[in-house]
């Protein structure tokens, strides 16, 4: 197989506040290869967009490796950093915020041009024109503003701009969160069709289990600020290792009246632990139905227990024979 695109290692972003060190992201592990669709799920707050943009730097990391086409982005600084960053783009969330609303499109979209020093003058134009028509709009709309646009509209224009660089990688940050489920399938069908012809690699950050199974080759799930069980996606929603990843998909509809109304719910209980303390044992432990004596000791590993599926949870060490909470 060939080489990673982008391989996290170790990766950390600590916020010092007057109450403690909150642990954002704390020790996250990523792999993702060329042309391939990493999602990554997990419930708000639990540090997902915080990932994304220290990847990319937007915010600097506390520790660890992000190496990304061969080179370590924590080792470089300024136009180095700059020139590789240039490979890899954000899709942002909200597409009523992530546009300025005092710029047209062809300034939007060409800003990324003109910045890198792509194109200018009347090339600029017609490759934002050629943008628009790659994402599906009317290239006629370049001097239109964002608030003439819907929502869906606002984020196939935050899409075009990313690719206005001709990135390898794009970060898409709950880039259908905000839209309505018929428009989110059209720009799900988007990023699937522009990665077929482009051959792009995604980090497809989502709290939408159903979103994230349809689109991702392989799916990591997070739990506050660290990746608890990682595997193929048709492995993981087939056979999930980590109680929390049950639990998760048990909250995802299923289409079939028969089945939803006889299917098992797990419903969590007891309480998430403050991100500005420091935690002992398993972070997920004091909302575990499973949790057991060593649960409460030891911080367990990612470890790989099936070919391709990594999981971070003590049941599965089988030394070990679990015994009541």
């Amino acid at each position: 197989m060939s080489d990673p695109l982008l391989t996290v290692r170790g990766l950390k972003l600590h916020f010092p506040t007057p109450r403690g060190v909150v642990r954002a992201v704390d020790g996250v592990d990523l792999t993702l290869r060329a042309g391939e669709t990493l999602g990554l799920v997990g419930e708000s707050g639990c540090g997902k967009s915080t990932t994304a943009r220290a990847i990319v730097h937007l915010l600097r990391p506390t520790e660890g490796e992000v190496r990304f086409e061969g080179r370590d982005l924590t080792a470089l600084s300024g136009r180095a950093l700059r020139a590789t960053r240039q490979r890899m783009q954000m899709v942002f969330q909200d597409p009523y915020a992530s546009l300025d609303p005092r710029m047209t499109v062809l300034d939007i979209v060409g800003e990324p041009l003109r910045s890198f020093g792509l194109s200018r003058g009347g090339a600029r134009r017609a490759r934002v024109r050629e943008l628009l028509e790659t994402v599906g709009l009317d290239p006629g709309f370049d001097r239109r503003y964002p608030h003439e646009f819907s929502g869906g509209q606002r984020q196939r224009i935050g899409l075009a701009r990313a690719l206005a660089v001709e990135p390898t990688l794009i970060l898409c940050d709950e880039p259908v969160s905000a839209l309505d489920v018929s428009i989110q399938a059209q720009i799900v069908n988007l990023f699937e069709d522009l990665q077929r012809r482009l051959g792009l690699a995604y980090l497809f950050i989502s709290h939408d289990l159903a979103v994230v199974r349809h689109v991702s080759d392989r799916i990591a799930v997070m739990y506050l600020g660290r990746i608890v069980e990682s595997a193929p996606a048709l492995d993981l929603y087939r056979a999930p290792m980590h109680p929390y990843t049950e639990a998760l998909l048990s909250a995802v509809p299923i289409p079939d009246p028969e089945v939803e109304a006889t299917r098992r719910r797990i419903m969590l209980t007891g309480d998430v632990p403050r991100p500005d303390q420091p935690i002992v044992g398993c972070p997920f432990r004091s909302r575990c139905p499973a949790a057991f004596d060593r649960c409460a000791v030891d911080d367990p590993a990612l470890v790989e227990r099936r070919p391709g599926h990594e999981v971070a949870c003590h049941l599965h060490e089988r030394a070990i024979a679990p015994t009541s909470a």
